[in-house]
């Protein structure tokens, strides 16, 4: 047995607002819990609504800029900067900008939908 696991083949979470999310390590992929590492590219003008997951998320910028909304307070990374967001902050993620995001970001525990209070389904 290898001490050591290559993705080939992350996967590509199904989505409707044009983000590429390409989870290499976690739940869908690998059944980790622990964490989950994943490749996004936000595209120009797209967002999220506010939400407050139950898990800390680590975001690093590769190029682009990212918009973070976090407990009232705007926050723009651009390329080679980083972020940590505690778990349980209230959050909103865009890239309200002309260009797209491309990003890594980093969960852990892994990023679970049922871990994740998005707004809009507190109705």
């Amino acid at each position: 047995m290898k001490n050591y696991f290559i993705q080939k083949a992350p996967f590509v979470v199904p989505t409707t607002d044009g983000k590429l999310i390409e989870e290499h390590h976690g739940n869908a992929t690998t059944n980790n819990p622990d964490i989950s590492i994943a490749h996004m590219v936000a595209p120009p003008k797209w967002s999220e609504p506010f939400q407050t997951p139950e898990f800390e998320e680590y975001t690093y910028v590769i190029s682009g800029k990212k918009q973070f909304i976090i407990e009232g307070e705007t926050i723009i990374l651009e390329a080679g900067q980083s972020i940590k967001i505690e778990k349980n902050t209230r959050v909103q993620y865009s890239n309200p900008f002309e260009e797209p995001c491309e990003y890594i970001a980093i969960c852990r525990p892994a990023f679970d939908f049922t871990k994740v209070h998005r707004e809009e389904d507190q109705a």
